[in-house]
């Protein structure tokens, strides 16, 4: 588990460098063609993370109700992102991960709720939660290289 935690990390070094080179303006724009930004890319993948790791655990998030209607799966940026909430996201890129490291190592994570995912993948357990939260954060990593030649 530990290389899966790993690879959580390393992701989200990636996302949290896009926080350091864009402006706020570059952040928050909407190139043409997609529907979102590199802000809402990066909040979606914080919010899908404690959705599928603790939510489907019957755990509290630790992430406010509103962060998670704002960026889960099928919203999109109704209006700019400011300072404050970027540095809030870049806190949480880090301190979710190794949270979810500490509980599961602490054995916290008791229950699951098996999640049939849009790619037609069902999570039967929270380490497959864990493992298919890695895919998606390599979707979205993916889609912030292009989203930056835009910006």
């Amino acid at each position: 588990m530990n290389a899966l935690f790993e690879l959580t990390a390393t992701s989200r070094k990636m996302a949290a460098s896009f926080l350091e080179k864009y402006s706020l303006e570059q952040l928050n724009t909407i190139p043409e063609g997609f529907s979102n930004t590199i802000f809402w890319n990066i909040a979606h993948i914080v919010v899908t993370q404690q959705l599928l790791v603790y939510k489907l655990s019957g755990l509290p998030m630790q992430v406010a109700d509103e962060l998670v209607e704002k960026y889960r799966k099928g919203s999109k940026p109704e209006q700019d992102a400011t300072q404050e909430e970027v540095d809030l996201i870049k806190s949480l890129l880090f301190s979710t991960v190794e949270q979810m490291k500490s509980d599961y190592n602490n054995k916290v994570f008791q229950n699951f709720t098996e999640y049939p995912t849009s790619t037609g993948f069902t999570l039967h357990s929270v380490e497959e939660a864990i493992q298919f939260n890695n895919f998606h954060e390599g979707l979205h990593i993916g889609i912030l290289m292009s989203l930056r030649k835009f910006v």
